[in-house]
C-alpha cells in the first residue's frame, strides 16, 4: 500500500486552515496544520513532512522569511500561498527557496495539481537518509527515541530538557534563538522566560559536556542564542 504524503499547512486564518485540511484529507493526504511560523517550527522539530503549504502574509514572521530559514537546514518542498501576485513577490519567494507559488484566491483543484506536481519533481525529498543518532564525545542522542545515552547508561532528561534536545537535534550546527526556545505561546514576561531557558541550558550541559563550564557541544552563539554542534 502506498504511503500517504504528509503535508504541513501553515496559515494564520483558522477558517482557511480548516478548509484546506478537509479538502486535502479527502484527496488522500495526511495533513497537520500550524497557525504561525513558531508553531510550524515546533512541529518540524518532531515530525517529518513530505511538503509544506505555507501562507506568505502572516503576522510576525512571514512565510518568505520562514522559507529562507528552513532552506538552511532542510530540503522539504515548500509551496507558498499569497494574495500578492506581482512578479517581484513571486521572485522573492523563489529566491528564498520555495518550489512553487500560488496566488489567492485559487481553485482547490489547482492547489491539488500543484502539490502533486511538486511531489513528483522532488521524489528524493521522501527518501532523505538521516543519521539515527548524534554523537557528542561519549554521549549519544538517539534521534528516533529522543533518548540521551552515556555509554550504556541512559541519561534521564526532564520534559523541558527533552523538548530542547529535539529542537537542537532537528537543526544541528544552526544557531537557535532564546525566543524560539521559549516557544511560540504569548508570555507575560518574555525576559523571565528567556532567563529560564539559560538555566535549562546550564542543566543540559551538565548531562552532555565533559566540562560544562567550557562547553564543546552545546555552544553559546553570541547575539544569536545556542547551537548544538555534534561530532
Amino acid at each position: 500500500m502506498e504511503t500517504q504524503p504528509h503535508l504541513l499547512v501553515v496559515d494564520d486564518d483558522e477558517r482557511i486552515r480548516g478548509l484546506l485540511q478537509k479538502f486535502l484529507i479527502r484527496n488522500g493526504f495526511l495533513v497537520t496544520t500550524a497557525r504561525d511560523a513558531g508553531q510550524a517550527r515546533r512541529l518540524l522539530a518532531g515530525l517529518e513532512f513530505d511538503m509544506i503549504v505555507l501562507d506568505v502574509m502572516m503576522p510576525g514572521e512571514d512565510g518568505v522569511t520562514l522559507t529562507r530559514e528552513l532552506r538552511a537546514t532542510m530540503a522539504v518542498p515548500i509551496l507558498l500561498l499569497t494574495a500578492k501576485g506581482e512578479a517581484a513577490n513571486r521572485i522573492e519567494g523563489f529566491e528564498a527557496g520555495a518550489d512553487d507559488y500560488l496566488v489567492k484566491p485559487f481553485e482547490p483543484k489547482e492547489l491539488l495539481l500543484r502539490i502533486n506536481a511538486v511531489l513528483r519533481r522532488a521524489p528524493t525529498a521522501q527518501v532523505v537518509v538521516r543519521p539515527k543518532a548524534l554523537m557528542m564525545g561519549d554521549v549519544r542522542y538517539d534521534l528516533e527515541r529522543g533518548e540521551l545515552w552515556r555509554g550504556s547508561d541512559l541519561v534521564r532528561l526532564t520534559a523541558t530538557e527533552a523538548a530542547l534536545m529535539r529542537i537542537f537535534a532537528a537543526a544541528p550546527g544552526a544557531p537557535i534563538s532564546r525566543e524560539r526556545l521559549v516557544g511560540d505561546e504569548p508570555r507575560d514576561d518574555t525576559g523571565m522566560q528567556e532567563r529560564a531557558v539559560d538555566v535549562q541550558i546550564t542543566r543540559l550541559r551538565r548531562k552532555i559536556e565533559a566540562n560544562p563550564k567550557q562547553p564543546r557541544y552545546l555552544q553559546t552563539v553570541r547575539g544569536e542564542g545556542y547551537m548544538l554542534a555534534p561530532d
